[in-house]
C-alpha cells in the first residue's frame, strides 16, 4: 500500500507551499518560507511533498481551482529538489523509493511544466546518490520514451525524453563509465541515435542536443559509432523542423573542435549546407548558429586549410550577413541627438579593476615583451615606469566584435564580421580580391546600412589583408574621413571602429607630408567624433581614439595640446556613461606621452577639469574607480609636478581604504550593511602607489606619516584580506614604500613580516584560484626582496630562518609559476645582503635551485643585488658550492662586461670578482684553472675577459 498524508497536515502544507510563492504579498511570503524551513525536521515531510508533486488529485482532494493547484504542485516539486540537494543522505531508503515511484508518475502528467520539472527532481536524485542507486532509472525512461508496452502518450514520451536529456546531460563522464562490465553509454547512443529520427520533433531535438553534449568528452562509445552519428546527422540536415536543423548546426560546430578530420571528406555538403541554413532570413537564430561554423573552422588547420575552394561562395554570404536587416534599419536610422540626455542607471555597465599579474622579474624570455596595455573597455591599473624587475601582465589582444556594434549582442552580424577577419588572416590577397567589387560598389551606397556594412567589412579585413589593402589606403583614409560626417549616427559609429583598425599604418608613416594628409586628419576626424551630439559616436569616437593612441605611441608628443583640449571639452559635456572610455582615453595618453603632459600649460589645462569631477564624485560612487585609475596614469607621467595635488588625493584614498575595511568587519560580523565593493580598496590602494612611486621621497613620506588612519596600519588588514587583488595591490605598496620611504616603514616591519611570513604558505593558495593566488605571490615576494635590500641586520635577524623556509619550498615546487618562483628567488640572495651570517648554513640545500631560477630572469640591478646577497652568504660557508660551482660561473658570465652595462653592474662583478678570488685560494690557483677549462667556450670566455680566469686554458 502506497504511503497516505493525512489531510490536516496536507492542508496545511499546502497553504505554506502555496503562500511561498506570493509575490505580491512579502510578509505573508516569509512566514511560509519559514514554516517551510522549520518542516524540514518533520519525518513525514519529504513524503508529503512528494505526495503533493505526484497527485493530481489534490484539488478535488482540498477544493483548489487550477491554478493554485498548479502553484503548489510546482512549489512542491522546487522544495523537494531542493531538499534532494542539500539533505539527501539523510532521506531514509524507503521515502527515497517513493521520490523514484512518484517522480516517474508525473512523466505521464498532463502539466508540461510539471513533467519537465520531474525531469529535474529525478537528476538531482541521480546527481546526489549516484547511478548505482538508481541503476534502472536509464531503462524505466528509455521504456516510455520508447512506449514499450504501447500505453505512453506522446507527451508522455516528451516528458521522459526531457528527463532522459536532464540526466545524460548533468552526468556525462559518469554514464562513459563501467559498471558490471558496461558502460551505460553503450546503451543510452544507439538509442538516442534511433530517437533522432523520431516522428516528434522535439524528441528529435531533446536526443540530438543530448548526443551533441557528448562530444566536447570525446565518449568513446559516440566516437566509436561517429559513421552512423554522421548519417545521422546528414540525414536531419533537410529536417523540416528549424530547432532540429539549429541542432545539427550546433552539432557540426562541436565536430569541428572535437573531430575535424571526419568532416574533411564531407566538405563541399557541408559548406552547401552550412551556406544555405545561414541565409534563412525568416530565422536568425538558426542564421547565427550556422555563420558559428566557419569560426570554428578557423581554428582547425585541417579544415581551415581546405576552405579556399570554396571561398568565392563563402564571402558573398558573410557579407550579406553584415548587412542591417529592415527593421534593424528601421530601429537604428535617423539622427538621434542625445548628447544632452541624462544616461539611465540601467545604462551603465562599466568594468572595473581587472585581475592583474603580479609584480616580478623579467624572465628572459619575456624580456622583449612590452609592459601590459591599458585595455579597451576597462579600468586598467595605473602603468608606472618600472622598477628594476618589476613587470605587469602582457595580456593578448583579443578582437572584441561588440566595440563596433551599437547593439553590444551577439548576432548574425557580428558573427559574419568575425568570421570574416578570420578568412581574411587565413587567406589574404585572395579575400581581398572577392570583397574588392563589393567595397567598390557599397562604400558611397546610397542606402545608409550597405554604406555602413561595406565600412564593416573593410575594418574586418584590416587584419589579414593589410598588406593588399595598404596600397589602396591613401584613397580610402579621406573618404574614410568624409564618412566621419555622414548624417547617419549608426555610419559614423562604424567608420570610427574601422579607422581605428588602420590607425597603425597612418601612425607608422614617417613623412611629414604623409603624416599631415593622413594621420593628423584620422586623428583630428576621430577628436571631432567624441564631441559628436550622438552618444554612441562619442563613445565610438573615444574609443577609437584610444586604439589610435596605443598604437602611435610617443609619436602624440607633438598633438598633446590640442588632444587635452578636446579632452577637456568632453569632460564637460559627457555623461556618466561615457566618462569611463574618456578616462580610459586620457590614461592612454599620459602612458604614451609620459612627462610631455607635465608641462605646466598642459597641467593647467587639464586638472581644473579633473579637479572638478572628483570633487563631484561621492565616494561610494562606482566612477571612483576609473577616476583613481586615471589619476595613477597622470601621477606617474607628471612625477613630481603631481606633489601639488596630492594631499588631499592621499587623504581621500587613506578614508577609502578604511571606510571599506570597516565595512568589510561590519559585513562579517552579521550587522545589516551591504556587502563592501573591493574595488575601492584596490583601485585607491594602486593610485597611492603610484604617488608613491611618483612623488620625491620628501614629498611623500609627510603623507604617509601623516595619514589617518596611519597607512602600514591599514596596509596589515588589506595584506591579509581574503581578496586577492586587495592583497596583491597591498604588496605592491609595501614594496613601494620600502624602496621609497624605507626610514617611514621600519618600524612597522614586525608587525608586518609575520603577515607576509604567512602568505609564504603555499597551503594557503586554493585550487580554484590558484592564477590569482600565485600573483598574489609574486608581489610578496616582490616586496620582501625590496625590503631585504634596505633593511639592517637586526630587522630581519629574528624572522630569517621562516622566510628562508617559505621562499625554498616555492623555488623546490614545480607547479609555481616562473613569475613567483623568480621573484622568490631574487628575494632569497637579497636577504643575504643583511643576513649572510644566517642563511650560510642553508647553502648547500638552496645554492642549486636558486642559480637555477636565476638563470632564467634577464640582467637587471635587481637581479645584481640578490647575486650581491648570495655572494655574501658564500663567502660565509664555500664548500656548499661543491656541487653548484659550474652553474655559479655561468651565471657569472651572463653579466655585461664592457660599455655602460659593464660600468652600471661594476658592483656586482667586484663581488663576483672577491668571490673568484677566494675559490682560488681555497682550492688551489691550478685546480681552480683546471675546472674551469671544463666549462663551455662562452662561459670559459667571459670568465676569462672579466676576471682573469683560465687566462692559460685555451678558448
Amino acid at each position: 500500500m502506497t504511503w497516505q498524508p493525512e489531510e490536516d497536515g496536507l492542508r496545511q502544507l499546502s497553504e505554506y507551499l502555496k503562500n511561498s510563492l506570493s509575490g505580491h504579498d512579502r510578509t505573508k511570503q516569509k512566514e511560509a518560507e519559514l514554516m517551510l524551513t522549520n518542516a524540514r525536521s518533520s519525518a513525514g515531510y519529504v513524503n508529503y511533498l512528494t505526495y503533493i508533486f505526484s497527485t493530481p488529485e489534490l484539488g478535488q482532494t482540498l477544493s483548489l481551482a487550477a491554478p493554485s493547484l498548479f502553484l503548489i504542485r510546482y512549489a512542491a516539486a522546487v522544495n523537494l529538489k531542493n531538499h534532494i540537494k542539500l539533505f539527501y543522505a539523510q532521506i531514509p531508503k524507503d521515502q527515497l523509493s517513493y521520490i523514484k515511484a512518484a517522480t516517474l508518475n508525473v512523466l505521464r502528467d498532463a502539466n508540461s511544466q510539471l513533467r519537465s520539472f520531474a525531469g529535474t527532481v529525478i537528476t538531482e536524485t541521480v546527481q546526489q546518490g549516484g547511478l548505482l542507486q538508481w541503476p534502472e532509472i536509464l531503462q524505466n525512461l528509455l521504456a516510455l520514451v520508447s512506449n514499450t508496452g504501447g500505453d505512453v502518450s506522446a507527451e508522455t514520451q516528451e516528458g521522459a525524453m526531457g528527463a532522459l536529456a536532464k540526466v545524460c546531460e548533468d552526468n556525462r563522464k559518469l554514464l562513459d563509465k563501467e559498471f558490471q562490465g558496461q558502460r551505460p553509454m553503450a546503451v543510452i547512443v544507439p538509442k538516442l541515435l534511433e530517437y533522432a529520427s523520431h516522428p516528434n520533433p522535439k524528441i528529435r531535438v531533446f536526443a540530438l542536443s543530448t548526443l551533441k553534449a557528448f562530444i566536447p568528452q570525446k565518449s568513446q562509445v559516440l566516437f566509436g559509432a561517429l559513421d552512423v552519428y554522421l548519417q545521422t546527422i546528414f540525414q536531419l540536415a533537410s529536417d523540416p523542423d528549424v530547432q532540429v536543423r539549429r541542432i545539427v548546426c550546433q552539432s557540426l560546430v562541436q565536430l569541428v573542435d572535437s573531430r575535424p578530420d571526419m568532416l574533411v571528406p564531407h566538405l563541399e555538403g557541408l559548406v552547401s549546407y552550412i551556406l544555405a541554413q545561414q541565409q534563412s532570413a525568416d530565422n536568425p537564430e538558426l542564421a547565427l548558429d550556422a555563420a558559428e561554423f566557419w569560426l570554428s573552422v578557423g581554428e582547425q588547420d585541417q579544415l581551415r586549410d581546405q576552405m579556399g575552394p570554396y571561398l568565392e561562395r563563402i564571402i558573398p554570404v558573410l557579407l550579406a550577413g553584415m548587412v542591417y536587416g529592415e527593421e534593424d534599419a528601421i530601429r537604428l536610422g535617423g539622427d538621434e541627438n542625445n548628447a544632452d540626455l541624462e544616461d539611465r542607471a540601467e545604462d551603465i555597465k562599466p568594468k572595473f579593476a581587472a585581475t592583474k599579474a603580479g609584480r616580478g622579474v623579467v624572465s628572459v624570455k619575456d624580456e622583449e615583451s612590452a609592459p601590459g596595455t591599458p585595455q579597451r573597455n576597462g579600468t586598467p591599473q595605473p602603468k608606472p615606469d618600472l622598477e628594476d624587475g618589476e613587470v605587469e601582465d602582457d595580456e593578448e589582444d583579443e578582437e572584441d566584435w561588440d566595440d563596433e556594434d551599437p547593439e553590444g549582442v551577439w548576432s548574425l552580424r557580428k558573427c559574419s564580421a568575425a568570421a570574416l577577419d578570420v578568412f581574411a588572416v587565413n587567406y589574404h590577397a585572395k579575400v581581398f580580391d572577392i570583397i574588392l567589387p563589393y567595397l567598390k560598389e557599397n562604400l558611397g551606397h546610397s542606402l545608409w546600412p550597405k554604406r555602413e556594412a561595406a565600412v564593416l567589412a573593410l575594418g574586418a579585413i584590416a587584419e589579414g589583408c593589410m598588406e593588399v589593402v595598404a596600397p589602396n589606403l591613401p584613397d580610402l583614409i579621406p573618404f574614410l574621413i568624409s564618412l566621419l560626417s555622414d548624417e547617419e549616427p549608426v555610419v559614423r559609429q562604424i567608420t570610427c571602429w574601422c579607422l581605428a583598425r588602420y590607425s597603425e599604418w597612418a601612425a607608422r608613416l614617417e613623412s611629414p607630408t604623409d603624416k599631415q594628409k593622413y594621420f593628423e586628419p584620422m586623428m583630428e576626424g576621430l577628436l571631432q567624433r567624441m564631441l559628436d551630439n550622438n552618444k554612441k559616436v562619442q563613445e565610438a569616437g573615444a574609443s577609437s581614439f584610444a586604439s589610435l593612441e596605443e598604437k602611435s605611441g610617443d609619436k602624440l608628443k607633438p598633438y598633446v595640446e590640442p588632444i587635452l583640449r578636446q579632452f577637456t571639452q568632453c569632460f564637460r559635456r559627457y555623461k556618466d556613461k561615457n566618462m569611463y572610455i574618456l578616462y580610459d582615453c586620457l590614461q592612454t595618453l599620459a602612458d604614451n606621452v609620459g612627462a610631455e603632459l607635465a608641462k605646466p600649460n598642459l597641467v593647467d589645462l587639464l586638472m581644473p577639469v579633473l579637479i572638478e569631477r572628483w570633487n563631484k564624485i561621492q565616494d561610494d560612487s562606482r566612477e571612483m574607480f576609473p577616476l583613481l585609475g586615471c589619476l595613477g596614469y597622470i601621477a606617474i607621467a607628471y612625477g613630481d609636478t603631481f606633489a601639488q595635488f596630492t594631499p588631499p588625493i592621499f587623504e581621500r584614498c587613506i578614508k577609502l581604504v578604511f571606510a571599506n575595511l570597516q565595512q568589510h568587519m561590519a559585513f562579517q560580523s552579521g550587522q545589516s550593511v551591504d556587502q563592501p565593493d573591493k574595488d575601492f580598496i584596490v583601485t585607491a590602494l594602486d593610485l597611492l602607489s603610484a604617488i608613491i612611486q611618483a612623488i620625491s621621497p620628501e614629498k611623500s613620506a609627510p603623507l604617509v606619516q601623516a595619514s589617518q588612519p596611519q597607512l602600514f596600519d591599514l596596509l596589515s588588514f588589506c595584506m591579509e584580506d581574503p581578496t586577492t587583488d586587495v592583497r596583491q595591490s597591498a604588496y605592491a605598496v609595501l614594496g613601494d614604500c620600502a624602496i621609497a620611504l624605507y626610514s617611514s616603514l621600519d618600524a612597522y616591519l614586525p608587525k608586518l613580516l609575520p603577515i607576509l611570513i604567512r602568505q609564504l604558505d603555499l597551503d594557503t593558495i586554493p585550487d580554484t584560484d590558484s592564477e590569482n593566488g600565485f600573483n598574489v605571490l609574486a608581489n610578496v615576494c616582490w616586496s620582501l626582496g625590496e625590503i631585504a635590500a634596505r633593511a639592517p641586520t637586526s630587522r630581519l635577524a629574528p624572522v630569517v630562518e621562516p622566510l628562508y623556509r617559505g621562499l625554498l619550498s616555492m623555488l623546490l615546487n614545480e607547479e609555481v609559476p616562473d613569475a613567483a618562483s623568480e621573484n622568490a628567488a631574487t628575494a632569497l640572495g637579497r636577504l643575504g645582503m643583511p643576513c649572510p651570517i644566517h642563511l650560510a648554513p642553508f647553502l648547500g640545500e638552496f645554492a642549486e635551485p636558486f642559480l637555477q631560477h636565476m638563470s632564467k630572469i634577464s640582467t637587471s640591478h635587481e637581479k645584481a643585488s640578490a647575486f650581491i646577497g648570495f655572494n655574501n652568504i658564500l663567502e660565509k660557508n664555500p664548500q656548499a658550492m661543491e656541487n653548484s660551482l659550474g652553474l655559479y660561473m655561468s651565471a657569472i658570465a651572463q653579466f655585461p662586461l664592457k660599455g655602460r652595462a659593464g660600468v652600471e653592474y661594476a658592483e656586482v662583478r667586484g663581488s663576483f670578482a672577491r668571490v673568484i678570488e677566494g675559490f682560488g685560494g681555497l682550492i688551489g690557483k691550478e685546480r681552480f684553472e683546471a675546472f674551469v677549462g671544463g666549462l663551455s667556450a662562452p662561459v670559459r670566455g667571459k670568465l676569462r675577459d672579466g676576471y682573469g680566469v683560465g687566462v692559460g686554458v685555451g678558448a
